[in-house]
């Protein structure tokens, strides 16, 4: 379990990130969603369709010898592009009274994990605060 929650403590371990923290002193604790940006797909595209363009208009290149490498170049680059189903990149966000903040890169199959014991913490936190006032 990367959250561990203590009775005034809560501590975070998940691979080499450790941190902790008293119930007091987080302000704001959550999961960030982020897509994820291609930008080497997207450049390697359009240098395979500059290339082609040039090859067409500016050469005396047969149709057949570009257009065969580069569509087999777009095949590459679409197999690349989709081989990881997974199109976010999740981080463990937390922000302490000290004005600290804290990112933390999750794999997203561990986010469900990690989004349930956010919402515990954040349960036990607005119990205690509801102690507190009561």
């Amino acid at each position: 379990m990367p959250l561990t929650i203590l009775p005034n403590k809560i501590r975070f371990s998940y691979k080499s990130k450790n941190w902790q923290y008293d119930f007091d002193e987080i302000k704001e604790i959550g999961l960030l969603k982020k897509r994820k940006k291609y930008y080497l797909e997207n450049a390697a595209f359009a240098v395979v369709t500059a290339i082609t363009y040039y090859c067409m208009l500016f050469s005396d290149i047969m149709d057949l010898y570009y257009i065969i490498p580069a569509i087999l170049c777009y095949t590459i680059i679409i197999t690349v592009r989709f081989s990881d189903p997974t199109e976010f990149v999740y981080f463990v966000f937390v922000k302490d009274i000290y004005q600290n903040e804290i990112k933390t890169k999750i794999e997203s199959k561990d986010r469900a994990l990690v989004g349930k014991q956010i919402d515990y913490y954040l349960d036990l936190q607005f119990e205690r605060n509801i102690q507190k006032t009561a």
